[in-house]
């Protein structure tokens, strides 16, 4: 299975970037895993609704070129279903099963995702009504997927 994280912005936190260096390294016994970063849109604090829109359709078009056809996306997204991490594993484990196995997770900048990256996606995931930072998610998100599998291997890692 191929995992691709697809997000927003760089990355600067030391101990992010660890934590992030060390599921990674987890993952690579279980799939090919990549975390691709995608520039963020520079914007100004206050920003109009309409100027909001064009930001993140600005950030939604590089995403959008990071994908490939054959890649099942999930959106990070609040408005998205929220899972245990066994729902999770499962749905992981199903992907592979049934011939999805180029799986990519879009997190979007600190707007949120674009219109047409939502519309991309065949699945929106949420991690609950917390605001997290994105860079912060990115740590979470690759420790629930090292978790998925944990799970469908049978290991008590995940209790």
């Amino acid at each position: 299975m191929n995992i691709k994280i697809v997000c927003v912005g760089k990355l600067k936190e030391k101990y992010l970037k660890q934590g992030i260096a060390e599921y990674s390294k987890r993952l690579s016994k279980f799939c090919k895993f990549e975390i691709i970063e995608v520039p963020d849109e520079k914007a100004p604090e206050k920003l109009s609704p309409a100027e909001m829109e064009a930001v993140k359709q600005k950030e939604g078009e590089r995403i959008l070129h990071k994908i490939k056809d054959k890649e099942y996306v999930y959106a990070l997204a609040i408005e998205g279903k929220e899972r245990s991490s066994e729902e999770f594993a499962a749905e992981l484990e199903k992907l592979g099963t049934y011939g999805h196995s180029d799986v990519t997770f879009v997190i979007g900048g600190s707007l949120g995702l674009s219109p047409v990256v939502l519309k991309r996606a065949q699945t929106k995931i949420s991690f609950g009504r917390f605001t997290l930072p994105h860079q912060l998610m990115r740590l979470v998100l690759t420790e629930q997927i090292y978790r998925g599998f944990m799970i469908n291997n049978g290991s008590p890692y995940h209790k």
